[in-house]
């Protein structure tokens, strides 16, 4: 899922553009296929659409788009590697850094057998200086509002907020996941890598050099137009069998998770055209090949539909997996 902050015409501002692929925050798909259909090739690219701008005194969000074959991305401060991140997020907020210092920073990519890329172009974001003893938040943004810009696009506005010394930068989220941090001139952005026919809200805090956050902006709630069939968001490699177990018999499953930004920790289990069961991770989910039974019943001979769907990081569900017919008592898919 992909979710970019792009330039629009005048009056608006110059706008950085942020890249988020499958969300996040947070929501379109990057159109990966699964395990099975994975790109192969040689090592990953440099990625590409590398931006970084200061957050705070002391911090920097870099950001980036989606690379192909990247299963991990590491992000280096000058030559030295600050962060890894896993190949399903493309933005990071690197810490700790000193105030009124220019930084350079640069991002490869990794694939899962370990092979490394190029490095990204250098991006350079200079933090502000320190002000001593402030713990005085930036007022909420006000007036935000927005509309939507074509099927998988919004362009969005709000009031520049006030502080007692500088507004640095403005955090922008969608639902509950921060997706990028903007300049705290800038009161406008475009965001696209949206899903057609899906609602959405967003919201925008300010920031300030020691790092006071404000209160978030009252929401911005915009439906794109159009009708998403869903396949882009959808588990792949999608597989049922059947088992039988202390007198029973189990459905069991396996499928690719949708490539997207964030962790996928939810999905919903359709049978026979019913909503089944929820399964819900309380740790690390599956990020490659997910796997769950469950109960169905002690007949033989019964003949069920299964298919699912999963829950995306920006709060709304995404497409269902093809639909596969078991029968209890063989374990033909």
């Amino acid at each position: 899922m992909r979710r970019v902050l792009v330039p629009f015409p005048a009056p608006a501002p110059l706008l950085w553009r942020v890249a988020l692929c499958g969300a996040l925050a947070l929501l379109a798909a990057c159109g990966w296929t699964g395990a099975e259909d994975k790109d192969v090739g040689g090592e990953p690219g440099a990625p590409t659409g590398v931006t970084a701008q200061a957050g705070s005194a002391t911090s920097v969000h870099v950001m980036w788009n989606v690379t192909a074959r990247a299963d991990v991305y590491e992000v280096y401060r000058g030559t030295t590697k600050v962060r890894e991140v896993p190949g399903p997020t493309h933005m990071v907020d690197v810490t700790r850094l000193r105030p009124s210092t220019l930084y350079v920073f640069t991002v490869r990519a990794r694939d899962a057998d370990g092979r490394l890329g190029p490095p990204s172009r250098q991006v350079r974001a200079r933090t502000p200086a320190a002000v001593a003893d402030d713990r005085s938040a930036p007022t909420r943004p006000s007036a935000p509002g927005g509309r939507a810009a074509g099927s998988r696009a919004v362009q969005l506005s709000w009031s520049a907020s006030t502080d007692d010394r500088d507004v640095v930068s403005y955090d922008i989220h969608q639902g509950a996941a921060k997706i990028h941090s903007v300049s705290g001139d800038q009161t406008a952005a475009v965001v696209t890598g949206l899903r057609p026919g899906t609602s959405y809200a967003f919201t925008v805090r300010a920031r300030d050099a020691a790092g006071n956050v404000s209160p978030a902006s009252t929401a911005v709630r915009l439906t794109t137009p159009g009708t998403d069939d869903g396949r882009a968001t959808a588990p792949t490699g999608f597989r049922a069998t059947t088992h039988r177990e202390d007198g029973a018999y189990h459905v069991d499953l396996s499928w690719v998770p949708p490539r997207v930004d964030g962790e996928i920790t939810e999905y919903q289990i359709q049978l026979d055209g019913r909503p089944a069961t929820s399964l819900v991770y309380g740790g690390s989910a599956p990020r490659e090949r997910a796997t769950h039974s469950f109960y169905v019943g002690q007949d033989a001979g019964i003949t069920h539909r299964v298919r699912l769907r999963a829950m995306l990081p920006d709060g709304t569900w995404g497409g269902f997996s093809a639909e596969r017919k078991v029968t209890t008592g063989t374990r033909r898919q």
